[in-house]
Protein backbone atom coordinates (compact mmCIF):
# COMPACT_ATOMS: atom_id res chain seq x y z
CA UNK A 1 0.00 0.00 0.00
CA UNK A 2 2.88 2.69 0.84
CA UNK A 3 4.78 1.86 -2.36
CA UNK A 4 0.75 2.28 -4.35
CA UNK A 5 0.84 6.01 -1.91
CA UNK A 6 4.14 6.94 -3.43
CA UNK A 7 3.70 5.77 -7.10
CA UNK A 8 0.70 7.59 -7.13
CA UNK A 9 2.44 10.84 -5.67
CA UNK A 10 5.41 10.44 -7.93
CA UNK A 11 3.01 10.34 -11.22
CA UNK A 12 0.93 13.55 -9.33
CA UNK A 13 3.78 15.37 -9.40
CA UNK A 14 5.15 14.39 -12.80
CA UNK A 15 1.69 15.63 -13.65
CA UNK A 16 1.99 19.15 -12.49
CA UNK A 17 5.38 20.07 -13.50
CA UNK A 18 4.79 21.42 -16.81
CA UNK A 19 1.64 23.37 -15.20
CA UNK A 20 2.74 26.82 -14.58
CA UNK A 21 1.80 27.93 -10.66
CA UNK A 22 0.08 31.06 -9.55
CA UNK A 23 2.12 34.33 -8.58
CA UNK A 24 0.29 34.82 -5.91
CA UNK A 25 -2.93 33.52 -3.67
CA UNK A 26 -5.14 35.64 -1.12
CA UNK A 27 -5.89 33.84 1.63
CA UNK A 28 -10.07 34.40 3.92
CA UNK A 29 -9.83 33.17 7.41
CA UNK A 30 -13.46 32.01 7.31
CA UNK A 31 -16.02 30.50 4.63
CA UNK A 32 -14.76 29.47 1.09
CA UNK A 33 -14.91 32.56 -1.60
CA UNK A 34 -18.27 33.06 -3.45
CA UNK A 35 -17.55 36.13 -5.34
CA UNK A 36 -14.18 38.11 -6.78
CA UNK A 37 -14.38 41.88 -7.88
CA UNK A 38 -10.99 43.67 -8.13
CA UNK A 39 -11.17 47.47 -8.49
CA UNK A 40 -8.08 49.42 -8.83
CA UNK A 41 -6.24 48.54 -5.61
CA UNK A 42 -8.96 46.73 -4.41
CA UNK A 43 -9.52 43.44 -4.13
CA UNK A 44 -12.92 42.28 -2.81
CA UNK A 45 -13.29 38.81 -2.03
CA UNK A 46 -17.26 37.24 -1.14
CA UNK A 47 -17.74 34.04 0.76
CA UNK A 48 -20.63 31.81 1.91
CA UNK A 49 -19.61 32.30 5.31
CA UNK A 50 -21.58 36.05 4.92
CA UNK A 51 -18.80 38.06 5.23
CA UNK A 52 -16.37 40.43 2.44
CA UNK A 53 -12.35 40.72 3.08
CA UNK A 54 -11.54 43.69 1.36
CA UNK A 55 -7.94 43.52 0.56
CA UNK A 56 -5.15 45.73 -0.61
CA UNK A 57 -3.55 44.44 -3.75
CA UNK A 58 -0.20 46.63 -2.71
CA UNK A 59 0.62 45.57 0.72
CA UNK A 60 -1.23 42.04 0.23
CA UNK A 61 -3.02 43.10 3.46
CA UNK A 62 -6.50 42.71 4.53
CA UNK A 63 -7.69 46.78 5.00
CA UNK A 64 -11.30 45.83 5.68
CA UNK A 65 -14.18 43.09 6.48
CA UNK A 66 -17.54 43.42 5.90
CA UNK A 67 -20.08 40.98 8.16
CA UNK A 68 -23.58 40.45 7.14
CA UNK A 69 -26.25 39.82 9.86
CA UNK A 70 -26.88 35.94 10.07
CA UNK A 71 -30.35 34.54 8.94
CA UNK A 72 -32.77 32.02 10.32
CA UNK A 73 -32.68 28.67 8.46
CA UNK A 74 -35.99 26.49 8.53
CA UNK A 75 -35.18 25.37 11.75
CA UNK A 76 -35.16 28.64 13.28
CA UNK A 77 -31.43 28.47 13.86
CA UNK A 78 -29.46 31.06 13.10
CA UNK A 79 -26.73 30.03 10.42
CA UNK A 80 -24.25 32.61 7.98
CA UNK A 81 -26.07 34.27 5.30
CA UNK A 82 -24.21 32.97 2.01
CA UNK A 83 -22.94 35.34 -0.69
CA UNK A 84 -24.20 34.98 -4.38
CA UNK A 85 -22.19 37.89 -5.95
CA UNK A 86 -20.87 41.24 -5.24
CA UNK A 87 -20.08 44.09 -7.41
CA UNK A 88 -18.64 47.64 -7.07
CA UNK A 89 -19.31 51.29 -9.09
CA UNK A 90 -18.80 54.31 -7.81
CA UNK A 91 -17.66 53.30 -4.15
CA UNK A 92 -21.36 51.47 -3.42
CA UNK A 93 -20.53 47.64 -3.16
CA UNK A 94 -23.19 45.71 -3.92
CA UNK A 95 -23.78 42.24 -2.08
CA UNK A 96 -26.44 39.44 -2.78
CA UNK A 97 -26.77 37.08 -0.27
CA UNK A 98 -29.05 34.72 1.46
CA UNK A 99 -31.76 35.90 3.57
CA UNK A 100 -34.78 34.19 5.69
CA UNK A 101 -36.90 31.50 4.26
CA UNK A 102 -34.67 30.82 1.58
CA UNK A 103 -35.12 34.32 -0.19
CA UNK A 104 -32.50 36.80 -1.54
CA UNK A 105 -30.87 39.86 0.67
CA UNK A 106 -29.72 42.47 -2.42
CA UNK A 107 -27.72 45.30 -0.28
CA UNK A 108 -25.34 48.23 -0.72
CA UNK A 109 -22.16 49.04 1.40
CA UNK A 110 -21.38 52.68 1.09
CA UNK A 111 -19.54 54.54 4.26
CA UNK A 112 -18.86 51.82 6.10
CA UNK A 113 -22.80 51.53 6.14
CA UNK A 114 -25.05 48.51 4.85
CA UNK A 115 -28.14 49.47 3.46
CA UNK A 116 -31.11 47.20 2.34
CA UNK A 117 -32.83 47.57 -1.50
CA UNK A 118 -34.32 43.68 -1.55
CA UNK A 119 -35.10 41.51 1.73
CA UNK A 120 -37.34 38.47 2.44
CA UNK A 121 -40.27 40.67 2.28
CA UNK A 122 -40.31 40.83 -1.51
CA UNK A 123 -39.98 36.97 -1.47
CA UNK A 124 -37.20 36.67 -4.29
CA UNK A 125 -35.13 34.47 -5.25
CA UNK A 126 -32.10 36.01 -7.14
CA UNK A 127 -29.09 33.79 -7.87
CA UNK A 128 -26.92 36.55 -9.39
CA UNK A 129 -26.81 40.54 -9.33
CA UNK A 130 -24.64 43.00 -11.32
CA UNK A 131 -24.53 46.46 -12.30
CA UNK A 132 -25.70 48.02 -15.40
CA UNK A 133 -24.77 51.98 -13.99
CA UNK A 134 -24.72 53.29 -10.77
CA UNK A 135 -28.40 53.39 -10.78
CA UNK A 136 -29.37 49.81 -12.10
CA UNK A 137 -28.93 46.05 -11.63
CA UNK A 138 -29.14 43.45 -13.53
CA UNK A 139 -30.38 40.25 -11.68
CA UNK A 140 -31.18 36.84 -12.78
CA UNK A 141 -33.34 34.24 -11.22
CA UNK A 142 -33.21 30.42 -11.49
CA UNK A 143 -36.28 30.55 -14.10
CA UNK A 144 -34.00 32.38 -16.43
CA UNK A 145 -36.17 35.66 -15.75
CA UNK A 146 -33.87 38.32 -16.54
CA UNK A 147 -34.69 41.57 -14.69
CA UNK A 148 -33.45 45.35 -15.18
CA UNK A 149 -34.29 47.24 -11.55
CA UNK A 150 -33.41 50.35 -10.62
CA UNK A 151 -32.26 50.75 -7.18
CA UNK A 152 -32.66 54.41 -6.81
CA UNK A 153 -36.68 54.64 -6.99
CA UNK A 154 -36.82 50.52 -6.33
CA UNK A 155 -38.71 50.20 -9.87
CA UNK A 156 -38.14 47.25 -12.34
CA UNK A 157 -37.08 48.80 -15.91
CA UNK A 158 -37.70 45.70 -18.04
CA UNK A 159 -38.24 41.86 -16.82
CA UNK A 160 -37.87 39.23 -19.46
CA UNK A 161 -37.43 35.28 -19.38
CA UNK A 162 -34.38 34.56 -21.50
CA UNK A 163 -35.63 30.88 -22.30
CA UNK A 164 -37.79 28.12 -20.93
CA UNK A 165 -34.67 26.56 -19.76
CA UNK A 166 -32.93 26.60 -16.23
CA UNK A 167 -30.67 29.93 -15.69
CA UNK A 168 -26.74 29.13 -15.48
CA UNK A 169 -25.19 32.11 -15.96
CA UNK A 170 -24.93 35.84 -17.83
CA UNK A 171 -22.07 37.83 -18.57
CA UNK A 172 -22.23 42.01 -19.76
CA UNK A 173 -20.15 43.66 -22.37
CA UNK A 174 -17.84 46.28 -21.75
CA UNK A 175 -20.83 49.12 -23.73
CA UNK A 176 -23.34 47.84 -21.33
CA UNK A 177 -25.53 47.43 -24.39
CA UNK A 178 -25.92 43.48 -24.53
CA UNK A 179 -25.86 40.58 -21.92
CA UNK A 180 -25.48 36.97 -22.64
CA UNK A 181 -27.44 34.45 -21.14
CA UNK A 182 -26.24 31.03 -20.58
CA UNK A 183 -28.79 28.49 -19.38
CA UNK A 184 -29.35 24.67 -19.09
CA UNK A 185 -29.88 24.31 -22.85
CA UNK A 186 -26.96 24.69 -24.51
CA UNK A 187 -27.94 27.96 -26.15
CA UNK A 188 -26.95 31.42 -25.99
CA UNK A 189 -29.77 34.08 -25.35
CA UNK A 190 -28.36 37.86 -25.96
CA UNK A 191 -30.76 40.70 -24.50
CA UNK A 192 -31.07 44.26 -25.31
CA UNK A 193 -30.14 45.75 -21.96
CA UNK A 194 -32.16 49.12 -22.65
CA UNK A 195 -35.12 47.24 -23.63
CA UNK A 196 -34.60 43.29 -22.33
CA UNK A 197 -35.54 42.22 -26.20
CA UNK A 198 -33.78 38.85 -27.50
CA UNK A 199 -32.04 40.13 -29.82
CA UNK A 200 -30.06 37.11 -31.17
CA UNK A 201 -29.66 33.36 -30.24
CA UNK A 202 -26.28 31.70 -30.22
CA UNK A 203 -26.65 27.92 -30.62
CA UNK A 204 -25.03 24.61 -31.94
CA UNK A 205 -22.07 24.40 -30.18
CA UNK A 206 -22.81 23.59 -26.42
CA UNK A 207 -25.80 20.33 -26.64
CA UNK A 208 -25.93 20.75 -22.49
CA UNK A 209 -25.76 22.62 -19.70
CA UNK A 210 -23.60 25.71 -19.71
CA UNK A 211 -21.93 26.30 -16.45
CA UNK A 212 -19.96 29.29 -17.47
CA UNK A 213 -19.97 32.20 -20.04
CA UNK A 214 -17.89 35.67 -20.67
CA UNK A 215 -18.36 38.19 -23.25
CA UNK A 216 -15.44 41.04 -24.23
CA UNK A 217 -15.18 43.40 -27.31
CA UNK A 218 -17.80 40.82 -29.35
CA UNK A 219 -16.49 37.86 -28.26
CA UNK A 220 -18.99 35.29 -26.36
CA UNK A 221 -17.06 32.54 -24.32
CA UNK A 222 -18.80 29.27 -22.99
CA UNK A 223 -17.92 26.09 -20.57
CA UNK A 224 -20.30 23.51 -19.57
CA UNK A 225 -21.67 20.10 -18.90
CA UNK A 226 -20.99 19.38 -22.77
CA UNK A 227 -17.08 19.41 -21.87
CA UNK A 228 -16.84 21.82 -24.71
CA UNK A 229 -15.92 25.35 -24.80
CA UNK A 230 -17.06 27.49 -27.57
CA UNK A 231 -16.04 30.55 -28.80
CA UNK A 232 -18.60 32.62 -30.63
CA UNK A 233 -17.42 35.61 -32.69
CA UNK A 234 -20.26 38.49 -33.13
CA UNK A 235 -18.37 40.38 -35.62
CA UNK A 236 -17.86 37.95 -38.17
CA UNK A 237 -20.58 35.39 -37.10
CA UNK A 238 -18.38 32.55 -36.91
CA UNK A 239 -18.30 30.24 -33.89
CA UNK A 240 -16.78 27.10 -33.11
CA UNK A 241 -15.69 24.50 -30.05
CA UNK A 242 -12.94 22.91 -28.39
CA UNK A 243 -13.22 19.94 -26.65
CA UNK A 244 -12.20 19.52 -23.13
CA UNK A 245 -11.31 15.98 -20.75
CA UNK A 246 -13.53 16.79 -18.12
CA UNK A 247 -16.78 19.57 -17.42
CA UNK A 248 -16.06 23.14 -18.00
CA UNK A 249 -16.96 24.75 -14.81
CA UNK A 250 -15.02 28.10 -15.18
CA UNK A 251 -14.23 30.36 -18.43
CA UNK A 252 -13.19 33.70 -18.99
CA UNK A 253 -11.76 35.63 -21.90
CA UNK A 254 -9.32 38.59 -21.72
CA UNK A 255 -10.43 42.14 -22.31
CA UNK A 256 -9.58 42.22 -26.06
CA UNK A 257 -11.58 39.12 -26.40
CA UNK A 258 -8.51 37.69 -27.69
CA UNK A 259 -6.99 35.09 -24.91
CA UNK A 260 -9.54 32.57 -23.22
CA UNK A 261 -8.86 30.26 -20.38
CA UNK A 262 -11.16 27.43 -19.07
CA UNK A 263 -11.15 24.37 -16.79
CA UNK A 264 -9.85 21.41 -19.13
CA UNK A 265 -9.60 18.55 -16.28
CA UNK A 266 -10.96 16.76 -12.85
CA UNK A 267 -8.28 18.71 -10.96
CA UNK A 268 -9.65 22.02 -12.38
CA UNK A 269 -6.32 23.11 -13.86
CA UNK A 270 -6.49 26.26 -16.00
CA UNK A 271 -5.51 26.36 -20.34
CA UNK A 272 -5.47 29.06 -21.99
CA UNK A 273 -6.14 29.53 -25.91
CA UNK A 274 -5.71 32.61 -28.49
CA UNK A 275 -9.70 32.58 -29.89
CA UNK A 276 -9.31 33.83 -33.27
CA UNK A 277 -7.41 30.00 -33.93
CA UNK A 278 -7.87 27.93 -31.13
CA UNK A 279 -4.23 27.12 -30.79
CA UNK A 280 -2.86 27.01 -27.76
CA UNK A 281 -1.14 29.09 -25.21
CA UNK A 282 -0.42 27.19 -21.94
CA UNK A 283 -1.61 25.29 -18.89
CA UNK A 284 -1.64 26.66 -15.13
CA UNK A 285 -2.57 24.94 -12.06
CA UNK A 286 -5.37 24.70 -9.81
CA UNK A 287 -6.48 23.96 -6.84
CA UNK A 288 -7.80 20.65 -6.91
CA UNK A 289 -11.45 22.78 -6.08
CA UNK A 290 -14.53 23.09 -8.47
CA UNK A 291 -13.72 27.01 -10.19
CA UNK A 292 -16.48 29.38 -10.19
CA UNK A 293 -14.45 32.49 -11.91
CA UNK A 294 -12.00 33.39 -14.38
CA UNK A 295 -11.18 36.68 -14.63
CA UNK A 296 -8.14 38.59 -16.21
CA UNK A 297 -6.99 41.73 -14.98
CA UNK A 298 -5.33 42.53 -18.30
CA UNK A 299 -3.73 40.62 -21.11
CA UNK A 300 -1.20 39.70 -19.35
CA UNK A 301 -2.99 38.70 -16.06
CA UNK A 302 -5.83 36.55 -14.46
CA UNK A 303 -6.82 35.13 -11.29
CA UNK A 304 -9.22 32.96 -10.32
CA UNK A 305 -11.77 31.74 -7.15
CA UNK A 306 -12.86 28.38 -6.42
CA UNK A 307 -14.54 26.28 -3.55
CA UNK A 308 -11.73 27.02 -1.36
CA UNK A 309 -10.54 29.75 0.75
CA UNK A 310 -8.19 31.20 -1.95
CA UNK A 311 -8.05 33.79 -4.87
CA UNK A 312 -4.77 33.26 -7.05
CA UNK A 313 -3.23 35.24 -9.38
CA UNK A 314 -1.41 34.15 -12.66
CA UNK A 315 1.00 35.80 -15.02
CA UNK A 316 0.55 34.79 -18.51
CA UNK A 317 4.14 33.43 -19.74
Amino acid sequence: MRYILILVLCIGSLYAKGLIAPTYSYKIKHGVVSDVVLKKSKLYVATDAGSVYIFNTKTKEVIDTINLNKIKDFMDEKIDSKIFSIDIKKGKLLILSQDNGGYSRLQLYSNKKLSSLITQKDKMNIVKAKYLDKDTVLMAFVSNDIVSYNIVNRKINWDTQASMSRFSDFAVDKKIDEVTVGDESGDVHILSTKSGKVVKVLTGQNVDNIFSIDFKNNMVLTGGQDRRIAVFNLMSNQAYHKNSSFFVYGVGLSPSGKIAAYTYDENNNIALFHTMNGDNMGKYQGNGKVISNIKFIDEKHFFINSAENTVSFYTIK
